[in-house]
């Protein structure tokens, strides 16, 4: 029997959480496929979107529309400010020193991205080391192979074990005069494992090595402070937090942003321009060149506030009040495997079903309603490490229900019955 099995914190109880009337602010949980119930399992890769940050995106677009900065006139100063906003309201989020801390770009990946070209790019150096880890998201993996190609260096991996934990003892063993860089996943997109982020960067301190934390997975889910946790950079997607797709910041400390070197050129980076120089805007519009996603970050406002509004811990609890449950009906059906057993872990379950492959098993859930995702994950060193080619990944958000669970255990038999 696999157990993936997370006692509730004592002073938290789900109980008194209410997702029938959460569910009331999300107008696609009454849609109907083929003539069933949506149940939509599939928030690790998007959440869904509340009436209040459509709203939000909708008053923004019918009455405060325009470019932001330099204009004088009514429309901009109102999107400017109101873009300037967000911003203080995602320093508040993950409780940054600054509102300059905060950069907005179009999601975890260009925030990932940003840190290689803008940091990576500049500061690292032939024979030099980046530590990573198995649970990584392409994302995260990708971008510093391609630092590594074209400088020299070299990529040390940070194995796991077979619940799906990062061997810690073995990461602290990777550390030498070499290491430059450490990046690492908050929580495992394909197995929901929560890592010991605190600890891993406060080891890697005390080499005098910077962390990015990938925190894609992580920020609904969990209260991110910066500023406790230390770490140099956090990145996260608006689209995975109840908001807008193509938005996402990069929360970087003031005086290593300072440091870094561009990733893009053109409009509000710079201070001023020459054909013989261009001398660069302060943080954070230095990694804002053009015209910024206005519309998406304010909704990206709207939908922390709406997280905030119901309290990310009582979310917490309850998501894993679904995840205990979840486990226990699947683990009493015969055939099927949780992938990732670690002892801390958010509401991920992946799993596949013996003699079955995960995309036959996603699309038959398909046709009673069900929406999981199946693959890889974007996350292939999990998959060889388990010895798996795929998984199916059913994902909670706070306004899952359990009897969409009970309806994913009957769509598992009915799988197996299928197929069986």
């Amino acid at each position: 029997m696999n157990s993936a099995i997370v006692s509730l914190k004592p002073e938290i109880s789900a109980d008194d959480f209410d997702a029938e009337k959460i569910r009331a602010d999300f107008p696609i949980l009454k849609l109907k496929i083929d003539g069933k119930p949506l149940v939509y399992l599939d928030n690790a890769a998007s959440s869904q979107m509340p009436q209040q940050v459509i709203d939000r995106l909708v008053r923004y677009q019918t009455t405060q529309h325009a470019n932001i900065n330099r204009a004088v006139h009514y429309l901009s100063e109102v999107a400017t400010m109101e873009y300037h906003n967000a911003r203080c309201k995602l320093q508040q989020f993950v409780n940054a020193r600054e509102d300059r801390e905060i950069i907005f770009t179009s999601g975890t990946t260009d925030s990932i991205n940003l840190v290689m070209h803008g940091y990576g790019r500049k500061f690292i150096k032939a024979g030099d080391e980046i530590i990573l880890t198995t649970l990584e998201h392409h994302s995260n993996i990708v971008p510093w192979q391609m630092l590594a190609n074209e400088k020299g260096a070299k990529i040390r991996v940070v194995p796991i074990n077979d619940k799906g934990d990062l061997e810690v003892d073995e990461y602290e063993k990777l550390f030498n005069e070499r290491t430059k860089f450490v990046g690492l996943i908050h929580v495992s997109n394909a197995l929901g494992t929560i890592n010991p982020i605190k600890h891993m960067i406060d080891f890697a301190h005390q080499h005098g090595i910077p962390v990015l934390i990938d925190g894609a997975q992580a920020a609904q889910h969990i209260i991110i402070d910066v500023q406790a946790l230390d770490c140099d950079f956090y990145a996260f997607s608006a689209h995975k937090l109840c908001g807008p797709t193509g938005v996402g910041i990069l929360y970087g400390k003031a005086a290593l942003l300072e440091s870094m070197q561009p990733f893009k050129g053109g409009g509000d980076m710079i201070a001023s321009v020459t054909f013989e120089e261009t001398l660069y805007n302060t943080i954070p519009h230095k990694f804002e060149a053009g015209t910024p996603p206005i519309a998406a970050a304010i909704g990206f406002g709207a939908a922390v506030d709406y997280l905030a509004a119901i309290g990310i811990e009582r979310i917490a609890a309850y998501e894993l009040s679904l995840l205990n449950y979840a486990t226990e009906r699947l683990n009493d059906i015969p055939g099927v495997k949780i992938i990732g057993t670690a002892a801390e872990k958010t509401a991920v379950i992946s799993f596949t079903i013996d003699g079955i492959h995960p995309h036959d098993i996603g699309t038959i859930l398909n046709q009673d309603g069900i929406a999981v995702r199946t693959g890889h994950h974007c996350a292939q060193p999990v998959m060889q490490h388990f010895n798996v080619p795929a998984t199916s990944r059913a994902s909670f958000a706070f306004y899952n229900k359990k009897t969409e669970v009970d309806a994913l255990v009957a769509g598992i038999k009915n799988v197996q019955k299928v197929f069986l």
